[in-house]
């Protein structure tokens, strides 16, 4: 701390999701120092990341593509136990045999240009002054919720898939799930077991996808949302540009009816959702799976944005501020992408300390 009661470090870590812990792993083993070199920063209550905060009957089983975090396997897991405390359980543990010592829970309110080439970094447990930004905080605190007429007038329940509570809820209610993502048609295929009526819509057809996902596609899909972030647009998933997996629980589910997809309505009433042509369904419940954006509100001072409404990065490297470092932001917002950019963003900051101390 100076005399200002500001503490001086070379790096701040903000979110300790995957992006976060393995930055803060590849932090440790450039020789940098927890609390005195660099500090981790997380909002949330426990460790686990977004993963914490996932519904109950999402089991670790139903995970498609968990990547191990660097240098700690996660081996042995029960598939039949919420993923929630599984992976929960893994990065406390993770945390503890690296030392990471994350700072939790802390509020990252804004952070914006300092003295001498730092960055400020103000938070809910004092101010930071950091040479270095590396930003992980994900998608999870910023639910996108599309607005159309007549929403307010609604008398049954509106939720985001972020508060999904589990099908139970759901139990004899008319349910209207909209999105055509892979947690929407998850959520629709629960539902339907124990609901009166589903309705899936969706603004698109939705892409089924057949046959082996290898790692050839998986480059290919990457590349298409990176080209976006390269060019300063808003990232999409990478799941909205490889199509949902054509597996046998969606395949059972089509032949069922449960996944016959109704174009976008047009209005909301007080009773249910209303189409151009006049088509109406009653319902109680309308969930809305429409996603995620990407939560960097906190970095608005910094003037990272593009034209286009993203921020523009080169490998994780903010274009317009070469502090500045995105991880889990758009082609890196899968765990394996995330383990990635925390290894990229630690050798491109490690190279900026060099020449600050040179």
């Amino acid at each position: 701390m100076n005399n200002f009661g500001i503490g001086e470090l070379d790096v701040a870590v903000i979110g300790a999701g995957q992006a976060g812990l393995s930055a803060a792993y590849h932090l440790r083993h450039a020789g940098l120092e927890p609390d005195r070199d660099f500090v981790v920063l997380d909002h949330a209550p426990r460790p686990g990341g977004a993963w914490q905060f996932r519904w109950p009957s999402l089991t670790y089983g139903k995970v498609h593509g968990m990547h191990s975090l660097p240098g700690m396997e996660l081996t042995g897991a029960d598939d039949s136990r919420p993923s929630s405390e599984v992976i929960g359980a893994y990065f406390e543990a993770y945390e503890r045999r690296f030392g990471l010592r994350v700072h939790r829970p802390v509020e990252v309110s804004t952070v914006r240009e300092g003295e001498s080439g730092r960055l400020i970094v103000e938070t809910s447990e004092g101010t930071y002054a950091t040479r270095a930004l590396i930003n992980a905080t994900g998608t999870w605190d910023r639910p996108f919720w599309p607005r159309y007429p007549g929403q307010e007038t609604f008398r049954g329940r509106q939720l985001h898939t972020a508060n999904y509570p589990g099908p139970e809820e759901f139990a004899g209610l008319r349910v209207v799930v909209v999105g055509g993502g892979a947690s929407g048609t998850q959520h629709l295929m629960e539902i339907s077991e124990v609901a009166t009526e589903t309705y899936w819509v969706t603004r698109r057809p939705p892409v089924f996808r057949e046959g082996p996902f290898g790692e050839e596609q998986g480059r290919a899909a990457v590349a298409m949302v990176e080209e976006r972030v390269r060019r300063g647009l808003p990232p999409q998933s990478v799941v909205s540009v490889t199509g949902l997996p054509l597996n046998d629980a969606v395949r059972h589910a089509r032949e069922q009816g449960v996944l016959d997809r109704l174009p976008m309505f047009e209005r909301i009433t007080p009773d249910g959702v209303v189409w151009p042509d006049g088509h109406a369904v009653e319902a109680d419940v309308i969930l809305w799976a429409t996603g995620f954006r990407a939560a960097v509100d906190h970095l608005a001072p910094l003037r990272l944005r593009e034209p286009g409404g993203g921020i523009r990065v080169e490998d994780t490297r903010a274009v317009r501020d070469p502090r500045v470092h995105l991880v889990g932001y758009g082609p890196s917002a899968s765990t394996i992408g995330a383990n990635r950019a925390g290894r990229a963003a630690v050798r491109s900051v490690t190279r900026l300390l060099a020449g600050v101390r040179a």
